[in-house]
């Protein structure tokens, strides 16, 4: 037992507060650890599930990740705008998007097959819209002479418009001759007296 006048040694309680801290920093880092754990487990079996999704995906699109990042949410990016996390209760998969109006909710299930079928309809979505985009941009290759068929109807197409638009400005033309023969077919009705004492007023 300590005498009441024996002094206390500040530094022991400031190393013990120093141990019970770090003790408590190394639970909370075990259980992050551990969470960050599972939730990259479960991705990665979803990934594995999703392996014969991402091997049929053509060679050529490059737009697609397919891969679980690290950190302290691991996530399993599927493009740059759409990925797949755990909720907070470690069990529930949640497909997200990114979007202009912000991030929303493809899926969400306790169970990985609903979000599984909702990855694979996604990405058949976005190998859809890339070959309409790229049909659309590009002729169909039915024939070459198809081609040139078309390639060679350009022009006539815009000799005609050419030649329209000549006969509209000849026909234009044309009504304001007529025009003026009538104002002076009329003005000459009109003063019909005037001129006619007028050319008898030249006669000699």
């Amino acid at each position: 037992m300590k005498d009441a006048g024996e002094k206390i040694d500040p530094s022991s309680k400031l190393s013990d507060a120093i141990r019970d801290v770090k003790n408590a920093f190394a639970d909370r880092d075990d259980v992050v650890v551990d969470m960050r754990e599972a939730h990259r487990m479960r991705l990665d079996l979803l990934a594995a599930d999703l392996a014969p999704v991402f091997a049929d995906v053509p060679a050529d699109m490059d737009n697609f990740d397919f891969v679980v990042s690290s950190g302290l949410q691991p996530r399993l990016w599927i493009d740059a705008v759409s990925h797949v996390a755990m909720g907070r209760d470690r069990r529930t998969y949640r497909f997200l998007k990114d979007t202009r109006i912000g991030r929303v909710v493809l899926a969400e299930s306790t169970e990985m097959k609903p979000v599984a079928d909702s990855v694979t309809r996604y990405v058949a979505e976005r190998i859809v819209e890339r070959r309409r985009m790229m049909e659309g941009g590009v002729e169909p290759a039915v024939a070459g002479m198809k081609r040139a068929e078309v390639a060679e109807a350009e022009p006539p197409l815009r000799a005609s418009t050419r030649g329209k638009g000549w006969s509209a400005f000849l026909s234009g033309l044309g009504l304001i001759a007529a025009g003026a023969l009538v104002g002076l077919a009329m003005s000459a009705a009109l003063f019909w007296d005037r001129i006619s004492a007028m050319v008898l007023s030249w006669r000699p």
